[in-house]
Formats: C-alpha cells, structure tokens, sequence
C-alpha cells in the first residue's frame, strides 16, 4: 500500500472514529427536545436502530471526501498532518505528534475561556426559553461524542477537507500552483473555513430557539468562529494534529463549564 493510502486510511479511521461516537447520542430524545409548535402533529420516527444507521449516512460520505481532498492537496499547498504522515511513512509518531502536543493545549483552554466568556457576555440577551434548551442539550451529548466528533471528525472535515481546498484554489488560480501559497489566500481560508464552522451551528441554534434572532445568530457564528481561526492558524503552522488537540482541550474547559453551571 503506498503512503498516500495509508495517510488516507489514518486519518478516514480517525474521522470515523467521531461518527460512530453518534451510536452513543440518545437521538430519540434529543428530538422530543426540540421545542415545537402547540397544533404541531406528531412526529413519526424510524426505530432507534434505523434512526442511528441513518444518521451515520452524511458524515461518513463528508468524512471520506474531506479526507480524499486534504490527502490530494494539503502537501501541494504546504500544509501537513506531521504525525499522522509519519505513520503512514512508517516513522517515529510520537517523534512527530510532540511539537505539537502543548501548543494544541495552551490553544485549546485559552479558545474554551474565551468561547464560555462569549456565552456570559450573550446570555442577556439571549431568551430563557432557549438559554435552558441549550443547557439540556449540552448534557445530551455524551463527553466521548465531544472529543472523538468535535476533536477528530469537525477538524477534518473543516482543517484538513475545506481549509485545504480553500488554500488551494486561490493558489492554484492566482499562483498557476507554483511555489508556496501568499499567506493572505491562507488567511482568508483560515477566516472563511472558521466563519463556515460557525454559521454550521445556525441550523441547531435555530431549532432550540424556535428561530434566528440577530442576538443569537451573532453568538453563535462568533462563539464558533473564534476557536475555527485559532485552530486554522495551529494547522498552518504546527500541524492539523495540534487543531485536534486543541478542539479537544475546547471540550475539557466547556464540559467543566457545564458542569459549574456557567
């Protein structure tokens, strides 16, 4: 097997590691959660079993093209997962995992205060009503979920998979694909890829809140946004495993927010 496959098959088993972590979400209950209007009729779901397996579906499909994109063009564009490239190469992992290690740490817990200071910041002016959904919600969702799905599977899908080929576009249209990218057309996928990440809140944000208000959708994107940059920025200059630490050192400071009550 050559390396690109193997470096495929790493990271796809890694991303899919967050998918199958859904198995464990009680979705039934997570949809008898959403708020609903009064006169609504019922709502008829599949079995639980048929409710997972679908469920499953659309992240794996994302996941498996999010990892074909960022094996195809992240090395073209400079950009590497160095850990997970030195196993597929057959090389020391730690060796190339460790750079990485305290800068994703210090990322992630300094990104997790700031997103819990967002969310003092917005509750007044957030309604009650959606404040205690999403309080319920939160505790919904199992902390393995958390770590496996927001850690490894959200940061191949928006570092590794649309970071990537946001890189390579402008840098293959404006630089006919010759030398390395100008850091503006990577700093515009870092803003453009963490904007993404956070606007992909809306549609949840929407259902507990029984509609966008401008308060809530600028929490929202905001919130989001600001670990999407701060991870972009680790990818570009430390490497995609340090985004995963980070995103999973983000849930350390969340769940503890959670657990106080913030």
């Amino acid at each position: 097997m050559s390396t690109k496959k193997r470096l495929f098959w790493i990271l796809w088993l890694g991303g899919m590691a967050g998918v199958v972590s859904f198995l464990l979400l009680d979705l039934q209950a997570l949809i008898a959660a959403i708020p609903r209007p009064a006169d609504a009729p019922p709502v008829e779901l599949p079995s639980p079993a048929l409710l997972k397996v679908l469920s499953l579906i659309q992240p794996t499909v994302l996941v498996s093209l999010a990892v074909f994109v960022g094996v195809w063009l992240a090395g073209r564009v400079g950009l590497h997962a160095p850990a997970a490239e030195a196993w597929a190469r057959r090389e020391n992992f730690f060796a190339a995992l460790k750079p990485q290690i305290l800068p994703g740490v210090l990322a992630g817990l300094a990104s997790g205060v700031a997103i819990v200071a967002c969310w003092v910041v917005a509750k007044p002016f957030l309604t009650a009503g959606f404040i205690a959904r999403a309080q319920d919600f939160n505790r919904f969702l199992p902390h393995i979920m958390r770590f496996l799905y927001g850690g490894f599977t959200e940061e191949i899908l928006l570092r590794w998979g649309v970071m990537t080929f946001l890189v390579w576009v402008p840098w293959r249209l404006g630089q006919k694909g010759e030398g390395r990218p100008k850091a503006l057309y990577v700093v515009a996928a870092i803003v453009g890829s963490a904007l993404l990440f956070g606007a992909g809140h809306l549609p949840i944000a929407a259902m507990l809140a029984g509609g966008l208000t401008l308060p809530l959708t600028l929490y929202v994107i905001t919130g989001n946004s600001i670990f999407g940059i701060v991870a972009g920025f680790l990818y570009w200059r430390r490497g995609l495993e340090a985004a995963i630490i980070a995103h999973m050192s983000v849930h350390v400071v969340l769940i503890a927010a959670i657990q106080l009550a913030v």
